[in-house]
């Protein structure tokens, strides 16, 4: 397990110097003091991974999401005699995944726990993943043993280099009584300023019980020899050092969680440009979820302002299926023609045109936590009349209680309601046109839109198919849409429906697949199935990767890698545990009962997947990939 020292590789360690000191020094006289100390260290059965479920313990952690190792064993056993649940996926990513999810929707951290090397490897795209998302992830990694570190052991790498550029900290934990403060520290970082991941990593023989680790250090019994003792006695020294005041007692409290709030001026000058504008919009991010202002409260404050409002990323549902001020289409002309735009928690990145998409003339308060998006490409399309760099819930909750008695100019906020009706008018339109031999993709939506229950939560995960949802699709309330955010990642469904059906067991979870994202997680239908979490998937099966063809196909005349068969993935689920169900030309008639069997199997406690054959349309003609 810890793969024994040679004497070759002990002398490399630098021990001559050491050895011969502590002989001719007194090498008895130390003996016995590390014998003392020993029988201090080992008078508890405890180990390192207890340690760390204490820890999470008392952070208010109630799930732990991994791919099992050697590596991590003592972390997941220490969690599960906490009570702490521990759901294994059949992919560290998702592990990643789906952690990311429970701290969007919990308003709290989310841990994952993975094996060494190719375990923390493979969960690098689900980390950057939640840094870009700014969703606060503990991801917990196994590492080779403290006195093998590279050295060759098996699965080590230099996991910290990896991971530097993607968390907001990382720490490797050298001995067992720098677990606690070391995770607390982690824990606070996550979740303090502008969220995100962390990584800690604990060498294996931090985590394993005393004995056991002194057994795999391989000390031999010493006769006579004078090497082996000085050997014997490096390594006691080194194993006492790893233990030593490891089970004292210490503080497991979460430490102060550090968010910026926008000042009482910063306010005051809110409130000023908003009272005189004509035409306002509020353009809402994922940030405006996160704690400390609960959503629902949020959402109440945006209904008292009155203002109209764009929703993108986890704000979507934030106000609710339907509401007089929640504007869903035709954003670009109206960022065009409002005179004063609110950019709260939102980015100017590719998603507002990089700033391209506001209106020049417009006064502009742009509010985040993290100082480089707040001004994410002011140098060079736009500029901001009014930049806070702080919560922007908190703010838009203050602009509420100093607003009392404001009201947004009824004209403008008619008008954008009526683009709103006539662009939905369209697209029902739209979906009732004959596509080739199969279903129209669009009329799919609104069905499943009619008939998703209240409490529904939909997870996003896919290109074209998922695009067209977006517009089509309504999230019943706050915390209801989950999407990867903006790096885009395809193979988040599988996690972030994990994620959500953990933290709302009540909940119909909906994953929205395009059937090039399924291949990506489709055997979580296994993890599913294990764990008793049934969720229903829609995939929009129209055999390629058309967000992809949509531009290559007419711009280079070849779909090459873009074709993909109408395959019976509904089989897959069936062999996973689950149900599928095939949605064609022959049954398109029967979407409706197709999909309320599929909410009766899930209630039943059955995952279901069904498998929709979807043709061509020209809805969102024009979108590209890049």
């Amino acid at each position: 397990m810890f793969q024994e020292l040679s004497q070759c590789q002990l002398l490399t360690l630098g021990l001559s110097t050491i050895a011969f000191t502590a002989i001719f020094g007194g090498l008895k006289r130390l003996g016995l003091f590390y014998q003392w100390r020993h029988k201090v260290q080992t008078k508890t059965k405890k180990n390192g991974g207890d340690l760390v479920a204490e820890v999470l313990k008392s952070h208010g952690v109630k799930n732990v999401f991994t791919l099992v190792g050697g590596h991590i064993s003592p972390i997941l056993v220490g969690c599960e005699k906490l009570g702490i649940r521990v759901v294994d996926t059949r992919h560290e990513v998702t592990s990643v995944f789906a952690a990311d999810a429970v701290a969007r929707l919990s308003g709290t951290i989310g841990v994952a726990a993975v094996t060494a090397g190719p375990g923390v490897t493979n969960t690098v795209t689900a980390v950057k993943n939640a840094q870009m998302a700014e969703s606060p992830v503990l991801l917990l990694g196994g590492a080779a043993a403290t006195l093998l570190k590279g050295r060759g052991s098996l699965q080590d790498i230099d996991q910290l280099s990896l991971f530097k550029s993607l968390c907001k900290f990382t720490a490797s934990v050298s001995t067992v009584k720098e677990v606690v403060p070391t995770l607390r520290k982690a824990i606070q970082v996550a979740q303090s300023g502008t969220p995100g991941p962390v990584f800690v990593e604990f060498p294996i023989d931090v985590l394993y019980p005393y004995e056991t680790v002194k057994r795999e250090l391989g000390m031999k019994d010493s006769g006579k020899g004078i090497f082996q003792k000085i050997v014997n006695w490096y390594l006691q020294n080194h194993l006492n050092n790893l233990f030593s005041g490891a089970f004292e007692e210490r503080d497991m409290s979460p430490l102060e969680v550090k968010i910026p709030l926008p000042t009482v001026s910063q306010v005051q000058k809110c409130v000023e440009l908003l009272s005189k504008a004509k035409k306002p919009v509020f353009v809402l991010g994922s940030q405006v979820t996160l704690p400390p202002v609960p959503a629902e409260k949020l959402s109440a404050a945006l209904e008292s302002i009155g203002v109209p409002c764009f929703l993108g990323g986890m704000s979507r549902g934030l106000l609710g299926r339907r509401s007089r001020i929640q504007i869903r289409q035709q954003r670009k002309d109206a960022l065009k023609e409002a005179d004063l735009i609110i950019l709260a928690g939102t980015v100017c990145d590719f998603r507002l045109g990089y700033g391209r998409s506001l209106n020049k003339r417009a006064k502009i308060i742009a509010v985040n936590r993290s100082k480089e998006q707040l001004m994410k490409n002011s140098d060079m399309f736009w500029k901001p009349t009014l930049a806070i760099q702080g919560d922007a819930a908190t703010l838009i909750s203050q602009l509420s209680e100093n607003l009392r008695g404001y009201k947004c100019d009824p004209e403008w906020l008619a008008t954008l309601q009526q683009r709103d009706i006539d662009k939905e008018n369209a697209n029902k339109k739209k979906g009732e046109e004959i596509t080739d031999q199969h279903l129209n993709p669009i009329k799919i939506l609104h069905l499943t839109d009619e008939i998703m229950a209240e409490d529904s939560i939909i997870v996003a995960d896919g290109g074209d198919f998922v695009g067209t949802a977006a517009y089509i699709l309504r999230p019943r309330g706050p915390l209801r849409w989950l999407d990867p955010g903006a790096f885009g990642t395809l193979g988040v469904g599988g996690g972030f429906a994990l994620g959500a059906k953990i933290c709302r067991p009540e909940s119909e979870v909906w994953i929205i697949y395009g059937d090039g994202s399924l291949g990506f997680s489709v055997a979580e239908f296994d993890t599913f199935t294990r764990h008793k979490l049934p969720v229903i998937a829609l995939v929009g099966n129209d055999a390629s990767w058309s967000q992809i063809a949509r531009e290559q196909v007419p711009m280079f005349g070849s779909s090459v890698a873009c074709d993909l068969s109408f395959l019976s993935y509904q089989t897959v689920a069936g062999g996973f545990g689950g149900k599928g169900y095939q949605l064609d030309r022959s049954n398109g008639d029967k979407t409706v009962e197709i999909i309320k069997q599929a909410q009766s199997d899930c209630k039943n406690g059955c995952s279901v997947l069904i498998n929709a054959l979807i043709g061509k349309t020209n809805f969102r003609e024009g979108s590209i990939s890049v």
